[in-house]
């Protein structure tokens, strides 16, 4: 069984329990309402407004006008997730993070010393709630697929477990936006075929399904069995490390996706050197509303784990090699891969000069490992969602 947890409303609530004084308040994180920032995260008292990530957040102060609007603290959510990883290996060593505030979990090989999976989801549930007072939602199920749909079924603060007998009878009622990649414009196609349920889409013929949708309508006519094949890949084994967000609506703002780039690059940028990797090979990732798929890459002087290098990179991927102004985007993804020597750090050049940026990141590491948060920040991670210049 495969484990996947899922922190709830991750950015709002460190924010909230970092200052109790906003218990019970609508919590917004993300750019000013005075300017074109974008909701990066909502607490679940904000989303009774319809306030929800990748909203602008002029927006969201038109639906919450009581809502307490914070500043990205990138930093700080990263030292959190670094102390919710350190549980779940106490666990298992095979953990497959899909961003700061989730990860998949292959426990097989620790069910002889900690129980059987679902009871080791109990055990990392109670521990991120006692130990960091934090709510996540887990799913437990025979594969990543269903394990993701299974935390996200009764969030907040949900468990959801699918054996496997019943993996039809679970997902057969669930509407067709519950599989992987079905945003608005497949949805509509799907619904056009009067495909409507996940049941559905596993009682068509599979030959339709790909000729509205080409190779994903495949995918899903596989998913919609419960099937998938991919194992839990453990970060030290894996051939890249990359970070992707998918919006909520769709953007067409530029200086949006330009923030959200540097969120991701900051958490690969994090975990690179957490586990002392260092890439030549920095590739964007963009998605539009028709679900066309773009990807762009670029191999480095040398190989790298610092932040700024790898922003600067990424960023002339996004100015320089897409056709401005972009159509409306869906998801937008940053990684490295190309790793050299993956086990060991990389060497300095004995006569190069000291690396300002290079021990900047290496003092924010430090600074996050010890005390969860950080002292110190890029003067551009202070800027807002929306407003990231230079």
């Amino acid at each position: 069984m495969i484990i996947h947890v899922d922190m709830d409303a991750f950015y709002a609530s460190v924010e909230e329990r970092d200052r109790p004084e906003l218990a019970n308040r609508p919590v917004i994180v993300g750019g000013s309402p005075q300017g074109r920032g974008v909701v990066s995260a909502a607490n679940y008292v904000a989303r009774r407004y319809g306030v929800h990530s990748a909203m602008p957040t002029v927006t969201a102060a038109r639906l919450c006008p009581e809502g307490v609007f914070l500043p990205v603290r990138m930093e700080r959510y990263i030292g959190v997730s670094q102390q919710i990883h350190d549980i779940f290996q106490r666990y298992t060593p095979v953990i497959e993070p899909l961003s700061l505030d989730e990860a998949f979990l292959d426990v097989r090989g620790s069910e002889g010393l900690f129980g059987d999976a679902v009871s080791i989801a109990h055990q990392i549930q109670r521990a991120i709630l006692d130990e960091l007072q934090l709510h996540a939602s887990v799913g437990v199920a025979p594969n990543k697929f269903l394990a993701k749909i299974a935390s996200d079924l009764e969030k907040p603060r949900g468990f959801v477990v699918v054996e496997e007998a019943q993996v039809q009878s679970f997902l057969d009622p669930l509407p067709v936006s519950r599989l992987w990649g079905v945003g608005k414009a497949a949805q509509q196609r799907l619904h056009g075929l009067g495909i409507y349920t996940v049941g559905d889409v596993r009682e068509s013929e599979a030959e339709l399904l790909q000729r509205a949708l080409g190779r994903h309508g495949m995918q899903l006519w596989e998913l919609a069995h419960g099937r998938d094949a991919r194992p839990v890949v453990a970060e030290r084994e894996a051939k890249s490390v990359s970070h992707e967000t998918t919006f909520s609506e769709d953007i067409i703002d530029a200086s949006v996706l330009r923030a959200s780039l540097l969120q991701l690059t900051e958490q690969v940028a994090w975990r690179l050197r957490r586990h002392s990797l260092q890439g030549r090979t920095v590739q964007l990732k963009i998605r539009f509303q028709d679900f066309t798929t773009l990807t762009r890459s670029q191999s480095l002087a040398s190989s790298t784990d610092r932040t700024d290098t790898l922003w600067r990179a990424v960023r002339e991927l996004f100015d320089t090699r897409l056709q401005h102004p972009l159509p409306p985007v869906r998801l937008i993804g940053m990684g490295v891969h190309g790793f050299d020597n993956e086990s060991m750090p990389a060497q300095n050049d004995l006569f190069m000069e000291p690396d300002a940026g290079s021990e900047l990141d290496q003092l924010n590491d430090s600074l996050r490992e010890r005390f969860g948060d950080a002292v110190l920040q890029r003067a551009r991670g202070l800027r807002r969602p929306g407003q990231e210049k230079g």
